[in-house]
Order: C-alpha cells, then structure tokens, then sequence
C-alpha cells in the first residue's frame, strides 16, 4: 500500500512561502531524490514519526548526533534539570568546564578546548586560528569533503587535479578562495607536490579523516600517517574535522582508530547529543593564540550554553559505557553486510562501508575512494532505493552522497527488520 504524504506536502507549500525553498538546510528539501521533504512529528528511540502518522526506522539520526537514540529520557531528564535553573545566562558555568574535561580525556590530541554552537563555527575558528599561529595564509582541503558554509571553505574542487581555489557559491568574493587549495581525497601524492610548490605559505591541512558527506569513505592505508608526515616537513598543521566521526566511529573519534594526533580538531553532532553545540581544540601552544589569551578574536553569546552542554555530558556518559560501542559496531556491521549480500543476491552495483555508529553504501561495483568516484555511481538506482524503503518504513538520507546513522536504540529485530525490506527493494532496482 502506498503511503500518504499529503499533510506534509501541504506543510510544505506553506513553508516556502516564508523559508528560503521551504527549508532551513538544502539537504532536507530532498531535491538530490526528487522529491519534497517529509515533515517530523516525533521521534522516540530508533523511531520516527511523520505528521501523516508514518512510521519509520530511522538511519538519519539527525544527522550524526542522536547515537543513544531519540528523545533517550535520562538525556530528556538531564535537560528539564538544567533548563529549571535557566536556559542561557552568557556567563561561565562550572558545566563547561566539566564537559572540556571530558572531551580531553577521550581525544587526548585536545589540550584545550573552546565550545561554539556549530560545525560551521568550529571549522571557520580553527582556521582563522591556525592561520594566525603559522602566519601563512593558505590551506588545502579535499574535494568532497564539507567543513561548513564558511566563504573560504565553499571552493569548488579540481577534477581530480590540485587546483587553486574558486567559488562555489554565488555570494563568495573570489578573494575569500584564492588561498583555499583542492586535491582529491586519499591521493597523497597530489598533496606532497601542492606543498612542494608552496613550500611557506600552506597554513593548514583539513580533512574529514573519515569522509561522511560524500558518502562514507575511508582512507586508504597510509593516507593519515603520510598527511601527518607531510605536515611536519612543511611546517604546516594538521587538523580533523570530526564533526561527524567524534565520538561516532569510537570514543576517541578517527584519531583514536589510526592512532594519530592532529594538530588541532572540530567536534560537533554528538558532542551536544543534538543540542546546537560544536568544539575546536588541540594543541596548548596553538590555542593559546585564542582570545582573551591570545590575539585571534572569536566570541559567541550561546556558546556553551547550559542546555547544549548538558545534553552532551550525558550523551557522553551513556556512550562511555562498556559495552555501548561493541554493541553498537557489531549492529552497524550486520546492517552492512546484509545491505551487502542482498544487493549481491539481486546482481546490483552496490559497495559499502562501515565505522562504529557510521555507514554509507553506493550503487557502484567498486569500493570508493574519493569523490569522482562517488559520482560514478548509479543514482538513478539509489533514488529509487530510497523511495522503496521509503515506502515500506525505512529513513535513509535523501541524498546518494551522504553517511548513514545506527543509534544505540536500534535493536537486532530492527537491523533484520531493515535488510529484509532492502531486500524486497532491491529486487525491484534491477
């Protein structure tokens, strides 16, 4: 039976009236499957709920952060606590603290943190930062991989070549790219021959070390070690974006699975459980450069705000239990590899991948390493995928180039549940 979207797609006519394209993110307009957004009434656990009572198993998470599931009550309970004694005061709470302390103790790269309310924020702080501790100007960043609308960051990548940076959005002076340089994900190659032809003037290295907004991709062996190398030799400094794969793929984020430290790091998603918040941190010597201690301005009225941290806190505390990251690996893992076999069974292209909490899946007859090859894929055959377990109960991202979410709610008959529906799905792709 197909189901009815009728009381969203009425939402949605209104929403456009007074929101730019009906959305406050691009990627929730659900244009990448042609088709209009599904508007949220609830969420419980690993469940969601559309305003025309649809059900679904939900591998969206809000993007990353719900890991300990939706609406978890001791996070819900932890919230009504703290919002009873106020929700935003602008002023140092002993929470802060508490929380940095945390964060440190899990990503031991990260001598001092500062807490701002988005990805974007942290992305954006930590380069001004590193750029002002080097006195170089430039960075180099990978096609495909997103670090917020920051205007130095919104550059168009080379197809598969290092290129100079230009725009890639109206709106973004030409200047504000100049110094933003591109090469593609896990050619380490390309990035030794772009510092040898900028020997003093790269600032910086940022990177998802595990990419997630092109789909999941993973390094391949050697990448991260020979990008901590290079970034010694030059002079310049390394810094993860791991504003989706913090306390996501591990504890100690990708950092922790390759064992190696950056110089600086961006948290976001999980570390406010859902709630606004995000982080930048690492090196003492180079966060000092931070005011009020150093000279490089950065200044939020709600950053740290009481409700954001304490979300987090308890976020942490659930996902730092013994067996939360066993369990939930090896539940991520089964999703895989039955998405895996059934795609096999039916004759399709199908590659997959996965970390912890994180996955990603392309209709491609390879695995991916970069995002040229994410665009090979067959994407015809992922929008009809993702209308088929649409229709039978299941939220994928509305988008073939972008990760996937287990929570710690989704049980074993849930995982079964899903790849028995693929299943069904995939036949019907062929």
């Amino acid at each position: 039976m197909t189901r009815s979207w009728q009381t969203s797609k009425l939402m949605f006519s209104e929403a456009v009236k007074v929101i730019p394209g009906g959305v406050n993110s691009p990627v929730r307009a659900f244009k990448s499957v042609d088709g209009e957004p599904i508007f949220i009434k609830r969420a419980v656990g690993s469940k969601l709920w559309d305003v025309d009572g649809n059900e679904y198993i939900d591998y969206v998470g809000s993007w990353g952060p719900a890991i300990v599931g939706h609406a978890h009550p001791d996070v819900v309970k932890a919230i009504s606590e703290t919002a009873a004694n106020g929700i935003s005061f602008g002023a140092p709470t002993e929470l802060e603290t508490t929380l940095a302390l945390a964060v440190i103790a899990h990503v031991p790269s990260m001598d001092m943190v500062r807490f701002v309310s988005s990805g974007t924020e942290a992305c954006m702080s930590v380069l001004r930062v590193a750029r002002a501790f080097t006195g170089r100007s430039r960075i180099i960043k990978f096609e495909g991989c997103y670090h917020g609308h920051g205007d130095m960051l919104l550059v168009k990548a080379g197809s598969g070549a290092a290129t100079l940076g230009v725009p890639d959005s109206p709106g973004v002076p030409p200047g504000a790219a100049s110094d933003t340089l591109t090469v593609a994900y896990n050619d380490l190659g390309a990035v030794a021959a772009m510092l040898e032809s900028n020997p003093d003037s790269i600032a910086a290295i940022i990177l998802e070390p595990i990419v997630g907004n092109s789909g999941f991709i993973r390094p391949v062996s050697g990448f991260l070690e020979g990008l901590r190398a290079l970034c010694d030799k030059f002079g310049a400094l390394l810094i993860f974006d791991e504003v989706m794969t913090g306390f996501r793929v591990g504890l100690r984020g990708v950092q922790g699975l390759y064992d190696i430290r950056p110089d600086l790091t961006c948290l976001g998603k999980v570390i406010g459980g859902g709630m606004p918040l995000a982080a930048y941190g690492g090196r003492r010597d180079i966060m000092a450069k931070v005011a009020p201690s150093g000279p490089v301005y950065q200044a939020g009225t709600l950053s740290g705000n009481p409700l954001a941290v304490t979300c987090g806190l308890k976020t942490l505390d659930i996902i730092s239990q013994k067996n939360f990251f066993p369990d939930l690996t090896r539940r991520t893992k089964t999703l895989v590899d039955g998405l895996k076999a059934a795609a096999k069974s039916h004759g399709l292209p199908f590659s997959a991948d996965c970390e912890g909490g994180m996955f990603g899946f392309f209709f491609n007859d390879k695995p991916v390493r970069n995002f040229a090859e994410a665009k090979t894929s067959n994407v015809p055959m992922f929008k009809k995928f993702f209308w088929g377990m649409m229709e039978n109960g299941v939220y994928l991202a509305p988008s073939p180039f972008e990760a996937g979410f287990v929570s710690g709610a989704h049980t074993d008959q849930e995982i079964a549940r899903t790849i028995e529906i693929a299943d069904r799905v995939m036949k019907g792709c062929r």
